[in-house]
């Protein structure tokens, strides 16, 4: 069976550990043998591939900082990677396969090497098939022969493919990007289509806008607009949802769709379920140990790739890669019997310069989950902040004061502050609640300042999660977040509410999640950076009926897992459920 090790140099702590403490305890090392040495470079530890054993176990475990992960990777894993970062550095097996004229979805977890594998079919990073040294053209088309990936590279070598690249982080871009919104998408205009992109793209406004002062959604539409704006026979997409609205992803998604032509090949990584089903013809599976290894599926259409990663299991590899399944409900939830009310609030009313808002009356209970729902720009995180305090409201009150934790949209990640004394609180009390499902550990010696954005997002979670307060409100929790750790933390929000009667505002445009997780639904109306309404709580069936009726789609429920899906417009089943008025089940 194959074996890896993979030093997390990161974590490497010589001197917390009293000087290289897995060296003076490796069986191999105390044999005379050179199994673990200092790496001159970087003074941290390095492991010798070549004498990696099971009694090297010993290693992995006396780490007190979590630094070597020793993986038996799966039987038929025979050649070598794709790629690898270093003699213990992440291991990438296969790739993803585009094909001409479908659009070919990647789904897996954060840190399994899903941007590795899209950067090197884009050109951006040369592998080097575990060596090294980058591999030469020949040497890739070998290590491919008979297979789609040896084709697709010789199309590339031949130079009959040309690739156009979005990349994931678009908040990056704008801190480098300068001018204006048009001089940029006219720059990269290779297709003369530059009026019916922005239109598509709903980006008519912000064309004199400078790109510097431009919002994350907007900034993403405009990375998209610039990306299938260039000639390209394969457009890759990295996570092109992050900072939509849901409006805004099915019209993204829309878009995609169009782009694949008998001509043209296009792949997207995706985290939002219900999109990723509705924008992709077949999906690749990754799998793997964060930061560890990534192992790319064959590809399966799209409905049978989404149900495997939820059940955690590939039939045709007998590979078991979650201990779990991911499972929905197959019917609405009738109405939930609530505790005593916890808060209330008469109408209210704020005006921020142009834009008004007004919240109908309504109210908390204790033990509940609130999904609110709307557009970007309508004025929920307005309405988040009057219930914290942050904003007083114009008109109404917020009738029983409560005591109030706040997560807010952006979070503040400059801090030099080390995760563990942030967290405290969290340690003492909710370790089994908040640390262990969130997967904190391995961040606590981390300064907040050198955490990834989804490790951000998790620790203020359980931030906010861990105060002494009996309202909590979470603006964009999925945000940066990967399938599993949406869901982790949908099930440790859920824990949470029953464990300490506490009730849970959550603002969020993934609808697999609310679906997942809320109790009830308030939905915001009305016409962006302009005016917004916001009606109910409602029961989760009525809300999400009030909310596809505003975006004109529908759900119905998958057969054999029973996610929420969305129905092809103007189908039978689409035509069927407006008819009945029952959008959101069939």
């Amino acid at each position: 069976m194959p074996r890896i090790a993979i030093v997390h140099k990161e974590r490497c702590n010589p001197k917390g550990c009293g000087g290289y403490l897995c060296m003076r305890m490796c069986p191999m090392n105390r044999q005379g043998l050179e199994c673990i040495t200092i790496d001159p470079v970087d003074q941290k530890i390095r492991i010798n591939p070549e004498l990696t054993s099971d009694a090297c176990s010993i290693d992995q475990n006396c780490c007190p900082f979590g630094a070597i992960s020793l993986v038996n990777l799966p039987e038929e894993l025979t050649k070598q990677p794709v790629h690898q970062y270093g003699v213990n550095g992440f291991h990438l097996y296969n790739l993803p396969t585009p094909i001409f004229g479908k659009v070919v979805g990647i789904l897996g977890r954060n840190g399994i090497g899903k941007s590795t594998a899209i950067r090197i079919l884009a050109g951006a990073l040369k592998p080097n098939l575990g060596k090294e040294t980058e591999a030469s053209m020949q040497e890739l088309l070998q290590y491919f022969k008979g297979t789609e990936s040896q084709v697709f590279f010789e199309k590339l070598a031949r130079g009959e493919i040309k690739v156009s690249y979005k990349p994931q982080q678009v908040d990056l871009m704008q801190k480098t990007a300068k001018g204006k919104v048009s001089d940029l998408l006219k720059k990269v205009d290779e297709t003369g289509k530059m009026d019916a992109v922005v239109k598509a793209l709903d980006l008519d406004n912000v064309l004199n806008n400078d790109l510097a002062t431009v919002s994350g959604g907007e900034m993403q539409r405009i990375a998209i607009a610039a990306t299938v704006l260039k000639k390209a026979q394969l457009y890759i997409f990295d996570e092109p949802t992050s900072y939509l609205d849901i409006k805004q992803r099915i019209r993204v998604a829309q878009f995609i769709r169009e782009l694949a032509t008998p001509d043209t090949s296009v792949l997207v990584v995706e985290h939002d379920l219900i999109v990723l089903d509705f924008m992709t013809d077949l999906t690749h599976i990754m799998f793997g140990d964060e930061g560890v290894y990534g192992i790319v599926s064959l590809p399966k259409a799209t409905r049978n790739g989404i149900n495997a990663y939820l059940e955690g299991y590939l039939k045709e590899q007998n590979m078991r890669f979650r201990d779990h399944a991911i499972t929905f409900f197959a019917r609405p939830p009738g109405q939930k019997k609530f505790a005593a009310k916890l808060t209330g609030w008469n109408p209210l009313q704020k005006k921020l310069d142009k834009f008004m808002l007004k919240i109908d009356a309504g109210g908390v209970h204790a033990r509940s989950v609130i999904g609110v729902l709307g557009e970007n720009g309508i004025g929920k995180t307005t309405f988040v902040k009057m219930l914290a305090n942050v904003f007083k409201p114009d008109q109404g009150t917020v009738e029983i004061p409560v005591r109030v934790a706040y997560k807010p949209q952006y979070l503040e990640g400059e801090s030099t502050e080390v995760v563990s004394i942030l967290l405290q609180e969290a340690i003492g009390t909710y370790e089994i609640a908040l640390i262990r499902p969130l997967d904190l550990k391995r961040l606590l010696l981390k300064q907040v300042n050198t955490l990834s954005g989804g490790e951000l997002q998790r620790v203020a979670i359980a931030h906010c999660l861990s105060q002494d307060a009996d309202l909590f409100l979470l603006d964009e929790p999925s945000a940066y977040l990967d399938v599993e750790q949406r869901m982790a933390v949908a099930k440790a929000i859920k824990e949470i509410v029953e464990q300490r009667g506490i009730s849970v505002l959550v603002v969020d445009h993934d609808l697999l999640f609310l679906d997942y997780l809320a109790d009830e639904l308030m939905v915001f109306t009305g016409m962006p950076a302009r005016s917004g309404t916001a009606q109910g709580p409602f029961n989760m069936e009525q809300g999400m009926n009030a909310f596809l009726r505003e975006i004109d789609i529908t759900l119905r429920r998958d057969e054999e897992s029973k996610r929420p899906r969305i129905n092809k417009p103007g189908s039978r089943i689409d035509r069927e459920q407006k008819e009945s008025g029952k959008l959101y089940y069939t």
